[in-house]
């Protein structure tokens, strides 16, 4: 890497937040544009518009701010993709985009989201085939099992996001493109609920052939509910999706798959919360700002609407009463971790920083 590359970042503490970037860090998005979903559903307008303006700001900054890093830091960018314990997070950015695409539906603006819709789903097929072979067998280190965590999981979320949004634009575009559209959302939904599967194997084979410390328990392993609760999401909407072939072959499979994957999603919480307690309680592993905080509030956004959409769907009244409780718990942690990245944003990229 040149040097005159690397002059046009400040020698700040600027530069050694791009240089060390998290790949996940668009979960922010992620969590902004849910939660923004949730508001709206809970007809809390003001707020919804509010956190949507947030959520493409988020996306902008985060895009330029990783495209800055992959130029002037490659070599980091590369040793990322090359981390089985990282790499996934890349995926990110695909589910950032979809959700950001899925908002924007509803305030009428179908050719942007159709846009990102091709953005998320060229980057979903090229990471889905990248990072496998980078992150699990490029990699020299062996077992690889040993790094899987719950950033994979987002690979699920990436594939459901698609879903959602294909269905979402299945039901505003004209007839031409109907026919496209339910055949994306039913495949990737179908695809995302094996990558499910396949990613709970890994990760419970980890659990369970080695040891597990305090901090191995990071917070992204709550995307293991977070993928639950978007696969159900991506369900209801396909259920709700207007008549099409593949739809009406595979509605009510997909009905009955989306039911199973909310109680398993529901059963998750608890045992997350517990594991939360002994982390920082028992072991008190400090409870401070850090970047995949934003994969806790994503997965407690998406149950809610999740769980809202089921429940309007499959006319289940007490899941749907659940998910007007989760999305204004996902408020209130949204609001706490912004403030708190806020704090700690001024505190590292400050005059003062280093």
């Amino acid at each position: 890497m040149g040097t005159q590359a690397e002059t046009t970042v400040p020698a700040t503490g600027t530069r050694e937040a791009i240089r060390t970037l998290n790949p996940g860090y668009f979960a922010l998005v992620m969590a902004s544009g849910m939660v923004s979903l949730a508001m709206y559903h809970q007809n809390s307008r003001g707020i919804s518009v509010l956190l949507l303006w947030v959520t493409v700001a988020a996306y902008l900054v985060v895009v330029a701010v990783s495209t800055v890093r992959v130029i002037v830091y490659r070599h980091e960018f590369l040793d990322d993709l090359y981390d089985s314990g990282r790499a996934f997070g890349l995926f990110t950015f695909v589910s950032a985009t979809n959700v950001l695409g899925t908002r924007l539906v509803i305030d009428g603006h179908t050719s942007v989201a159709a846009g990102l819709l091709v953005v998320g789903t060229l980057a979903w097929l090229v990471l889905g085939y990248l990072i496998p072979w980078t992150a699990v067998l490029g990699t020299a280190e062996r077992p690889v099992v040993r790094r899987a965590n719950g950033t994979w999981f987002i690979w699920v979320v990436a594939s459901q996001s698609i879903a959602v949004l294909a269905a979402v634009l299945e039901v505003e575009l004209s007839e031409p493109w109907r026919q496209s559209l339910a055949l994306l959302a039913v495949v990737s939904w179908s695809i995302g609920v094996f990558l499910y599967g396949a990613a709970g194997i890994f990760v419970a084979l980890r659990l369970l052939l080695y040891p597990l410390l305090p901090e191995d328990l990071v917070p992204q392993y709550w995307v293991a509910m977070g993928a639950t609760a978007i696969t159900v999401l991506a369900g209801a909407r396909i259920v709700e999706m207007a008549e099409a072939p593949m739809v009406h072959a595979t509605r009510g499979l997909i009905a009955g798959t989306s039911v199973m994957f909310w109680a398993f999603g529901t059963w998750l919480i608890p045992p997350l919360i517990a594991a939360g307690v002994w982390r920082h309680v028992v072991h008190h592993v400090p409870l401070r700002y850090e970047a995949p905080w934003w994969s806790v509030i994503f997965p407690l956004g998406m149950y809610g609407v999740g769980s809202h959409y089921l429940g309007q769907a499959d006319q289940l009244p007490i899941v749907y009463y659940i998910g007007s409780i989760e999305s204004w718990i996902a408020l209130g942690a949204w609001t706490i971790t912004f403030i708190l990245m806020l704090h700690h944003l001024i505190h590292t990229l400050g005059p003062g920083s280093r």
